[in-house]
């Protein structure tokens, strides 16, 4: 088993009828976890990557309704330490 996680974030609030089908989507075999931030507008999704790729579970989304807009990364990008300045020489 090969456990992976995509990020994805939503435009608007997903209706009564995308929860649901949401909530059905959970039931499919090999999805492990569903997260909904309605804070951050993200749904996480925890998937077997042995039983369902990742274009799979998108498009498995998007046929709930909810407006996916974005696939976002798991690890934020990180700042460049800044350079240390040379001091002259004496």
């Amino acid at each position: 088993m090969t456990q992976l996680e995509v990020l994805y974030r939503y435009e608007s609030h997903p209706t009564e009828t995308a929860m649901f089908a949401l909530g059905k989507l959970h039931e499919v075999y090999g999805i492990r976890r569903i997260q909904v931030s309605e804070e951050w507008k993200t749904i996480r999704i925890e998937y077997d990557a042995t039983r369902l790729s990742q274009p799979t579970v998108l498009q498995m989304l998007r046929c709930t309704g909810i407006d996916i807009v974005e696939e976002l990364p798991l690890i934020p990008p990180q700042q460049a330490a800044p350079a240390a300045v040379a001091e002259p020489a004496k």
